[in-house]
């Protein structure tokens, strides 16, 4: 239930106060509301949800209930050894196993006590398949599609998705649309679901609704305020915390701003930091990221406020990372109401045939299919010798007609807009294409030929391009004999952009098991806790797979509300 802050009095006791609205911040409200106790969740913008909102809201969460459909042969050891491979000493093995004991019991908590749900991918790889453990299937969950109009007026205060993801002026679509959408002429039941949704955003468009079919992150955030409200938690949004308040060691309250009123709340379960952590703190970007023109495509309300006020209050972060951000690459574009549009190029371009991505000399630097981490990481790596920020994406006519270019859809017939601003470049040959771009013709001419050659053999020498499930599932099933790669030779040539962009932060809070936060000596801070990108990242830096932030932030968000709960029972007893 969203409150004004002048509805709460000064002083206002809560068992838990939970900081942040993304999916850990609220999975931490949840949880204790099941638990009966009395909850105030606050956020600093005007909408909740947070970056989760503008995800996929994918959740990795190793053998809970729903895996087994869809891939019986996991198993808790498999799940451990892929962790322990990726990861390695870039963070605690127990904060591992912690990780792994409690996430399908998290997972089917919210299941069997609220309406968030979840469905298995049919696939949905680990994107480090090397690596002893990884599976194809079972372990990325997605968020169940959610009818946003049962929300009533508090559907506006969702943060809405990035608008480049929507069609149709704010239509959200998932995976699964998408397929039925470009099948509808071809099956009788894509046809049938995409009657069906496009019917419930006419209807929306009609009443002069955003989109109310909500998927991916805000179906996830749609859930759980529906969960929220029904069991009565407040919510304050456009508030600010002052700072934490202490006595004898332990947190036991928080001082609240919003305009021009200023109240102090007791905590006596705890309070839980969930607030996105450092991404918009600009000391902080400043010392933890690489150097290099870089985007964050994350919600703004990630300023590293709460990380500040934990600091003083003895807190640490977390070292050792493999990188202190997880990393995508983005193409830029201005918006036409002058604000930036960071569009994050996951898996939809780089990894079909026909594509290629060259530094500033027109040569390749990376496998093209790895996953968007370690795309990012290749750039700032490659960087250090080659000037690689931005790089290019290239495609040909045919390339960019069936599968898109960033923010360029597939089948996109008016290029103009894109080519006047300069997003995407456009050239009648590839000399041209390079004179566009700025690069050396003959080089990127040689580049482009090489690809040529390995679309017909199906083998990148170089780079070993579609060598891996992982690969081949991103690239074009349809295309032989390696998904990945096809000819760029039909004219004209195109070209975007591409920079690293942040999505979210590695590094954080130290936290223990329980996800108390720690100081230097290894001590818990009483009373605090964080989850989500506010807590050092159990993967290390490292990605192994999808979901891997999502999940962990439910999962500690669970053991934050066991720990402060028992911990409150313990003291009663005494």
């Amino acid at each position: 239930m969203f409150r004004n802050i002048n509805e709460i009095s000064d002083g206002a006791p809560y068992d838990l106060v939970v900081i942040g609205s993304g999916a850990a911040g609220m999975a931490a409200a949840l949880f204790a509301a099941i638990e009966g106790r009395k909850v105030l969740l606050v956020e600093r913008t005007e909408y909740v949800g947070g970056t989760s909102a503008l995800s996929a809201a994918t959740t990795w969460v190793p053998n809970s209930h729903h895996s087994r459909s869809v891939n019986p042969d996991d198993s808790r050891d498999k799940a451990r050894k892929f962790l322990d491979g990726v990861v390695g000493n870039h963070s605690a093995p127990s904060m591992r196993e912690a990780f792994l004991d409690s996430a399908p019991e998290a997972i089917a908590a919210l299941e069997a006590n609220s309406v968030v749900k979840f469905r298995p991918y049919a696939t949905h790889p680990d994107y480090e398949q090397q690596f002893e453990g990884a599976t194809m299937r079972g372990r990325a969950l997605e968020p169940v599609p959610f009818d946003g109009r049962s929300l009533g007026p508090d559907l506006d205060k969702i943060r809405p998705p990035i608008p480049e993801f929507t069609i149709f002026g704010g239509m959200m679509v998932d995976r699964t649309d998408i397929g039925h959408l470009l099948a509808i002429r071809k099956s009788a039941r894509s046809a049938a679901h995409a009657i069906k949704i496009l019917a419930h955003y006419a209807g929306d468009r009609l009443r002069g609704r955003r989109g109310s079919r909500l998927v991916m992150g805000n179906a996830l955030i749609g859930r759980f305020l529906a969960s929220l409200n029904a069991r009565g938690v407040e919510i304050l949004i456009r508030t600010e915390v002052q700072d934490l308040v202490s006595e004898n060691g332990t947190v036991t309250g928080a001082i609240l701003k919003s305009g021009a009123t200023t109240r102090r709340v007791a905590a006596t379960n705890g309070v839980v930091l969930a607030a996105g952590g450092f991404n918009r703190h600009p000391r902080r970007r400043a010392e933890l990221l690489p150097q290099g023109e870089t985007y964050s495509p994350s919600a703004p309300g990630h300023t590293g406020a709460m990380q500040d006020i934990a600091l003083r209050l003895g807190a640490r972060f977390g070292e050792g990372n493999l990188d202190n951000a997880f990393w995508a690459p983005v193409s830029i574009r201005k918006r036409a109401d002058g604000s930036t549009a960071s569009f994050p190029h996951f898996v939809m371009d780089r990894s079909k045939p026909g594509t290629v991505c060259v530094d500033q000399t027109g040569r390749r630097f990376v496998n093209e299919s790895v996953s968007y981490h370690l795309f990012g990481r290749a750039m700032f790596e490659h960087n250090k010798q080659v000037p690689c920020i931005p790089c290019f994406i290239i495609t040909d006519a045919v390339g960019l007609s069936k599968y898109g270019l960033g923010m360029v859809r597939m089948g996109t017939r008016d290029l103009t807009p894109y080519l006047a601003d300069g997003y995407l470049m456009e050239g009648a040959s590839i000399a041209d294409l390079a004179a566009r771009i700025g690069v050396p013709a003959a080089s990127l001419e040689t580049t482009i030929a090489a690809m040529n050659r390995y679309a017909e053999s199906g083998v990148d020498p170089d780079f070993g391009r579609g060598t891996t499930a992982y690969h081949r599932v991103n690239g074009d099933a349809s295309i032989g004999p390696n998904p990945t790669l096809g000819p760029i030779s039909t004219a004209p040539y195109y070209a975007v952009r591409l920079y690293p962009g942040d999505i979210g932060a590695a590094t954080g809070l130290v936290i223990n098991e329980w996800a108390q936060v720690t100081r230097a000596d290894g001590t818990a801070i009483a009373g605090l806790y964080a989850c989500g990108n506010e807590a050092n990242s159990i993967m290390g830096g490292t990605y192994p797979g999808p979901g891997i932030t999502i999940g962990p932030a439910i999962t500690f968000a669970y053991r934050a509300v066991r720990h402060a709960v028992g911990a409150a029972q313990a003291r009663r007893a005494a």
